[in-house]
């Protein structure tokens, strides 16, 4: 399988005993409050995990329920089920999970003993049913997108045609105003208003490049970051310069490599369309996760390591406001699962196709040797993938001819 490196170093087989009491030692109170939204659920979370607090406390294989008396005359009904784990509470807060969410499931990685192994109640298995009958619903729809596009081909042509003339206008811009930009110096940079960048992103927005755009409108902070601006600043210029090169002879480039760059541009690849390649089924240990929010939109990056391969792969997660993840992952846990890699030159970034239970990895931890291919993945992506590779088929910065000064 072409780029992606293989190991023997992993071999695992690892059988899951599905009961409250054998999944509370999977979870310890750590990842269970790193679940939390806030630290205001964690508290008032860690407030709830009493017995006390707790009407009923069943479980029954990978679920657990619990009824909690709040402010309210009947007891907030809340459920976990561990497997992935996937939260439900009947309170009111739109924050996931809820305390009586995290409280439930500290209570379990505490003091699993409390919980009673019985059939679950009407309202748990009507939880379950909805959430098995919506994933195949979803697999269904994502079966029949395949098989039947709904979109028109010639029109679908003619839009991307349409994109790619301004695409290709908008760039032939930004390469001019790269080099009068760099003929002009930098000096005076830090004086220059913010809307002589805004001007030149909004065109490449005009141009159907948001990528181009996204990354001309962080230039601007570069000139107040401290000593050695100057350096930071040309080398981001040099690496918009390279994405003009590159693009000018896209044709002559590798396949993997033109959606790298297609991808800095600003196009995107749908769900679909992705999901449609190539599976690799892998033991994922879940290694890292980082979540981050821009203008009220949470995004999650998680990071995984494939056992078997010593494949490392991306899972980027987006939920609005307060609404949950499609995924819960917590760090240290596994997941036997299909992951589908997007296109590139390097992949990394993936798609979850299909997987199982989640459960924690137990010791001998992976070799001290992968600690160092883990070190990339725990820095920030550069603004630019595929650097390297672009380097050496394209121009470096423009080599501007001096101006005559006779």
């Amino acid at each position: 399988m072409g780029g992606y490196p293989t190991s023997n170093a992993f071999k695992v087989t690892i059988g899951v005993i599905m009961s409250a009491q054998s999944v509370s030692a999977q979870w310890t109170s750590e990842q269970v409050l790193a679940l939390a939204p806030d630290a205001a659920v964690a508290k008032n979370g860690r407030g709830l995990a009493s017995v006390r607090k707790w009407a009923t406390l069943g479980s029954y294989e990978s679920v657990i329920w619990g009824e909690c008396q709040g402010s309210g005359k009947d007891p907030y009904r809340t459920q976990i089920d561990l497997s992935e784990p996937a939260f439900r509470c009947s309170c009111p807060s739109r924050k996931f999970p809820c305390k009586h969410s995290l409280g439930l499931f500290l209570l379990l990685a505490e003091q699993s003993n409390d919980f009673t192994a019985t059939s679950p109640p009407d309202w748990v298995t009507d939880w379950l049913l909805s959430r098995r009958q919506r994933a195949e619903k979803q697999a269904a729809q994502a079966q029949g997108n395949q098989a039947e596009p709904t979109t028109n081909p010639v029109a679908q042509a003619k839009r991307a045609a349409a994109r790619q003339q301004k695409v290709t206008a908008g760039i032939a811009e930004l390469r001019c105003w790269l080099e009068d930009r760099v003929r002009q110096g930098l000096a005076t940079v830090p004086q220059e208003s913010y809307q002589l960048w805004e001007t030149i992103a909004a065109r490449m927005v005009d141009a159907q490049a948001p990528g181009l755009a996204r990354h001309l409108r962080e230039l601007p902070s570069i000139a107040h970051s401290g000593a050695g601006w100057q350096d930071r600043l040309l080398e981001h210029l040099g690496q918009l310069y390279l994405i003009t090169e590159g693009f000018a002879r896209i044709e002559q480039l590798p396949a993997a490599m033109q959606a790298d760059l297609r991808t800095q541009i600003g196009w995107t690849i749908s769900q679909e369309e992705v999901l449609s390649g190539q599976a690799h089924s892998d033991l994922w240990l879940v290694v890292g996760q980082r979540t981050e929010t821009e203008d009220r939109l949470r995004i999650r990056r998680t990071w995984l390591l494939g056992l078997n391969r010593t494949t490392f792969a991306l899972l980027l997660d987006f939920a609005p406001g307060q609404q949950p993840f499609a995924h819960t992952l917590l760090p240290g846990t596994c997941l036997e699962a299909e992951l589908v890699f997007y296109p590139s030159a390097a992949p990394l970034r993936a798609l979850i196709k299909t997987r199982q239970e989640a459960f924690q990895l137990p010791k001998p931890r992976p070799e001290p040797r992968l600690q160092q291919r883990s070190q990339p993945i725990a820095k920030p992506m550069p603004p630019v993938r595929g650097w390297n590779n672009f380097r050496c088929c394209c121009k470096p910065l423009c080599q501007c001819e001096p101006e005559n000064d006779g």
